[in-house]
């Protein structure tokens, strides 16, 4: 026997067979394959207006017993949150640590950190998004959990990070994503976009600076040091990599800081201090010159590409201030701008803002992948 049912977010084509009892039906193309509800089989995320109405027509058919253990797992995700798995891969003979949640033929969201962080930036926004989607988010080479070769034995550049992160993703076998870009994570996820624009799906840009209206005081010491690479102006720039710095960037521009998790600086500040890392840091800070003679190739991709875009900004950040958020508008004017009442690290005091609207903005964009 067939017959459907609707709620505010799915339509599932439903099948009762009285050989074995089991209720069974199909999710429409939001959530890609069949899902079975039968004895030993577990069940992906359903809204729980779904269940309800699942679990009345179980009655009707007397298989109460499966609906019974589905709803049970739903309020289990519900209130534990998806799974999150902490792997690693060898590219290019470096090991290359990521966290991956979802189901993995749901769209692929890809999380890009910036400095000084790694993956474990996104440690609440993963959960929040895996329950629909697939979540991948990686530690470049020299920061997080990946390996961190001396800078003598590894080019340290943007464009090098952008390989080892394609070499990652070809590797997982993901074909397309919606790019989350913060800080660094734009000059990586926008070379990413250059390289394959047939592959992303979209952008939620969070800090991500593509334009030099978003490049200000906060650089000049940087920007002598691209002038002028001495000795001196290098160590100059070593002031950025301590402990006071580090908790700076967490703290400045934010309305509460109690609001914002200590171990987020002291996790980026035992990392930096390895040995070496100072070099490899520095380095990079060289390097950022390269992403800036690429953001007339960035612009360009989002005047032609006009990918769908969600900017959700710390309108308070004195690394990239708002002004870069609001030139995106220039070439992509069908972008969403939200100007956030917080500073560089936004999801750590406002992700019970900034988590509903990139929901919403996945919901819409990537409905028909």
């Amino acid at each position: 026997m067939m017959f459907a049912v609707a709620d505010s977010s799915n339509t599932f084509d439903i099948a009762c067979h009285p050989s074995d009892g089991a209720l069974r039906h199909d999710l429409g193309k939001a959530h890609p394959g069949q899902l079975y509800i039968s004895k030993g089989t577990t069940m992906n995320m359903l809204t729980t207006s779904a269940i309800n109405m699942l679990a009345a027509v179980a009655l009707t058919f007397g298989v109460t017993s499966t609906v019974e253990s589905a709803t049970t797992r739903q309020e289990t995700i519900q209130s534990v949150g998806p799974v999150v798995h902490y792997r690693s891969a060898k590219v290019q003979g470096l090991d290359i640590f990521y966290r991956e949640a979802g189901p993995k033929d749901a769209p692929t969201v890809l999380l890009l950190h910036g400095f000084p962080s790694s993956s474990f930036q996104y440690r609440t926004l993963i959960p929040a998004l895996a329950d629909r989607y697939h979540v991948i988010a990686p530690d470049y080479p020299g920061f997080g959990n990946s390996s961190a070769p001396d800078h003598t034995k590894f080019d340290y550049t943007f464009a090098h990070l952008t390989d080892v992160t394609d070499d990652l993703l070809g590797q997982l076998g993901v074909k397309s994503y919606t790019i989350y870009i913060q800080d660094y994570g734009a000059p990586v996820g926008l070379r990413l976009a250059l390289r394959h624009p047939d592959r992303v799906t979209g952008l939620i840009v969070q800090n991500g600076n593509a334009y030099k209206d978003g490049i200000q005081d906060f650089w000049k010491p940087v920007e002598t040091y691209w002038a002028d690479p001495t000795p001196a102006n290098r160590n100059a720039l070593r002031k950025v990599l301590t402990p006071e710095l580090t908790k700076w960037q967490y703290l400045n521009g934010v309305k509460d800081p109690s609001r914002v998790d200590p171990d987020t600086w002291l996790h980026d500040q035992t990392l930096l201090d390895r040995p070496g890392n100072d070099e490899i840091q520095l380095d990079l800070f060289h390097d950022y010159r390269t992403n800036v003679a690429l953001y007339p190739e960035f612009q360009a991709f989002f005047r032609s590409r006009k990918p769908p875009t969600l900017i959700v900004w710390g309108a308070n950040d004195a690394i990239f201030p708002a002004d870069g958020a609001r030139a995106y508008l220039r070439d992509n004017p069908q972008a969403e701008l939200h100007l956030i009442d917080s500073g560089h690290f936004a999801l750590e005091d406002s992700a019970d803002e900034i988590v509903p609207l990139i929901r919403n903005f996945l919901g819409r964009t990537l409905a028909g992948h």
